[in-house]
């Protein structure tokens, strides 16, 4: 049966609280393109986040969405059929994919009356804390960001520059609490990239993503076979073909739905990673409330969390989901729980 669905979308500019830099890029705003996808009175809702080292923006997602069938798509939802659809009409544009896919999900939920971790099989209890993302930067704006730090139990430092240990050592004269790092493919020397590994360990830090460039598969493989912390595969992994060239290579991934074209592919990936034995952590880009608990609802079937997103920043269009006990907290409201402000 074929339904009269309506798609509708709008350009967004999200807003970062201070501006954030990585090992090679910084910003102080997000685009994203905020999908709705109304049927029978339900509004689904999703989002894409072009953060611009991914090559989207709202003129390509766009372009992309005029170019969207929504009459191709039935009820209920084969999301395999969708996202087949989806990559024909063009390929790349994941985070716009994913606006779709999310916003299908959300929907689905609605008219389903079952809230989307629920559908998604997922159990709530087992929720992980979320981590809290530190950027680059002064000592000075580290620590008053450390000062700003919400209720969390993890902090994530961005790392991959010679001020690395000067960071860490600013950040553990203020708080004892556990890291996670993001080198973002900034160390080079494999060597030094091990003693420094070492003494990140004795520093409190649990895991550690993407250390070399992506394209470097054996200097990576050689930093994770003798690495006392987790090595994950971020820029290394995009979509589901990319899970299977983990092994051997990195201990886990990071899915972010930004880059798998949304929560279908997304759950493929962390159900492919186990059966592959490889530890999964759900991350994000910057977004708002809407992604973030799109990616929430998978959370708990996941090792790790980093959806930071709307602590981060300073004008999400909607109200922000409960957070307790340094987790999300999932809502029994049919679709995401999704609350506009």
């Amino acid at each position: 049966m074929i339904f009269d669905m309506q798609l509708t979308y709008q350009p967004y500019n999200l807003l970062l609280k201070h501006p954030f830099t990585i090992a090679k890029f910084s910003r102080t705003s997000t685009p994203l393109m905020l999908v709705q996808i109304e049927h029978e009175g339900q509004i689904g809702y999703g989002e894409a986040s072009m953060v611009p080292y991914m090559g989207e923006s709202h003129e390509s997602a766009a372009a992309y969405l005029n170019k969207v069938d929504v009459k191709r798509i039935t009820y209920p939802f084969d999301y395999a059929e969708i996202s087949n659809y989806l990559d024909s009409i063009e390929t790349g544009n994941p985070a716009i994919k994913a606006a779709i896919d999310i916003a299908l999900h959300d929907l689905e939920g609605k008219l389903r009356g079952m809230p989307c971790w629920q559908l998604l099989g997922t159990n709530p209890v087992v929720m992980p804390v979320t981590s809290y993302t530190i950027g680059i930067d002064t000592k000075d704006i580290v620590i008053q960001k450390l000062h700003e730090v919400p209720d969390v139990k993890v902090i994530k430092v961005k790392l991959g520059r010679d001020t690395d240990r000067e960071l860490i050592q600013t950040i553990r004269a203020i708080t004892d609490k556990p890291l996670y790092a993001d080198a973002n493919q900034g160390w080079t020397d494999l060597r030094k990239t091990l003693d420094h590994i070492h003494w990140l360990h004795e520093q409190g830090v649990q895991l550690i993503e993407q250390p070399m460039i992506k394209a470097d598969i054996d200097g990576n493989a050689w930093l994770t076979e003798r690495s006392p912390i987790p090595i994950i595969a971020d820029e290394a992994v995009q979509r589901l073909p990319d899970v299977e060239k983990a092994k051997g290579v990195y201990h886990g991934i990071n899915i972010k739905l930004m880059k798998s074209a949304g929560m279908h592919e997304a759950k493929q990936m962390i159900d492919r990673a186990r059966s592959l034995g490889l530890k999964v952590l759900i991350g994000c880009m910057s977004e708002t409330s809407c992604a973030t608990l799109a990616a929430a609802a998978l959370a708990p079937q996941c090792d790790w969390a980093d959806l930071d997103g709307p602590l981060l920043t300073s004008n999400n269009p909607y109200s922000m989901p409960d957070f307790a006990d340094g987790k999300w907290q999932l809502s029994n409201k049919p679709g995401f729980g999704l609350e506009l402000k």
